[in-house]
C-alpha cells in the first residue's frame, strides 16, 4: 500500500529524516512513536506532499506522492487545526469536506449518525463555529471528516491529545474497527505508549530522523517501548 524507498528530508540545519525503506501493507494500523523532534511530523507531511523530500520518494498505490496527486481520491488525514476551516460549523465543514470527496448530505449525514457517542453531545447543532470549539472537539471534527469519503489510507497525528478518557477509548474502538472490520490503512502517531500499543498491530520508532525499531505488537511491546525511552 506505502513503500518508503531513501526518503531524506534536510534543511538548512541539517538532515531531520532519513529512511533508507519502509513498507505498509493495506489494512494495517501503524503506529509511529518517537520523541519531540525524532521526525514523525515530517513523516506525515512528506507522505501528504505538504514537503517535499530532499531525496527518495513515497509511493502510495504506487503512485509517487510528490509526483501525482491520483492519490489524493482514497488517502485522508488529520494533522492538527490547520486543517479546519475557523468560520463555518461543524455541520458547514462536514459538507464540504463530503462535496470534495463526492459525498451528498445524505451520505454525510449517514457518516455521522454512526458517531453520536464520540460527539458526545458537543459537536452537531451547537451553533458553534469550529473556531470557539475546544481544542478537543476540534479533534473531534478533524477526525471524523478524515473518514468521509471511505478513504483507504487514513493518517491521524496525535489523535488522543486533548482528548477526555471517555473519547480516548472511543476513539481507540472507531481506530481498530477502521483497519480490522473495513481494511483501511490507518497510520498513528502518539506520544501516549499505551494508546499506540492497544490500537496498532505495528509500531516504528523514529529518532533522530531514523527508524531504530520495527516492532509485531505482541503482549511485551509496551514494556519494551518503556524501557527504550527510559534509557534501559
Amino acid at each position: 500500500m506505502i513503500a518508503v524507498s531513501n526518503l531524506s528530508k534536510a534543511y538548512n540545519s541539517g538532515p531531520v529524516l532519513h529512511i533508507e525503506g519502509l513498507e505498509i501493507p493495506k489494512g494495517q494500523s501503524f503506529g509511529l512513536v518517537g520523541n519531540n523532534g525524532a521526525g514523525k511530523t515530517t513523516f506525515f507531511s512528506l507522505l501528504l506532499d505538504l514537503i517535499q523530500p530532499t531525496s527518495g520518494y513515497i509511493k502510495s498505490k504506487d503512485i509517487q506522492v510528490n509526483e501525482s496527486e491520483d492519490w489524493k481520491p482514497f488517502t485522508s488525514a488529520y494533522i492538527d487545526e490547520t486543517f479546519l476551516i475557523g468560520y463555518l460549523t461543524p455541520e458547514e465543514y462536514f459538507y464540504f469536506i463530503g462535496e470534495l470527496r463526492g459525498e451528498n448530505k445524505a451520505d454525510v449525514d449517514a457518516l455521522l449518525g454512526q458517531f453520536g457517542d464520540f460527539f458526545h453531545g458537543e459537536i452537531l447543532k451547537q451553533k458553534k463555529y469550529l473556531r470557539d470549539l475546544s481544542k478537543g472537539n476540534q479533534k473531534k471534527v478533524g477526525i471524523v471528516a478524515a473518514l468521509i469519503g471511505k478513504p483507504e489510507v487514513i493518517i491521524l497525528d496525535e489523535p488522543f491529545a486533548n482528548l477526555d478518557p471517555t473519547t480516548q477509548i472511543r476513539l481507540k474502538q472507531i481506530i481498530k474497527n477502521l483497519a480490522e472490520q473495513q481494511g483501511v490503512t490507518v497510520l498513528v502517531s502518539s506520544h501516549d505508549l499505551m494508546h499506540v500499543t492497544e490500537v496498532c498491530e505495528r509500531i516504528v520508532v523514529l529518532e533522530k530522523g531514523e527508524v531504530i525499531k520495527d516492532l509485531a505488537t505482541s503482549a511485551a511491546t509496551l514494556k519494551e517501548l518503556e524501557a527504550h525511552f527510559a534509557g534501559e
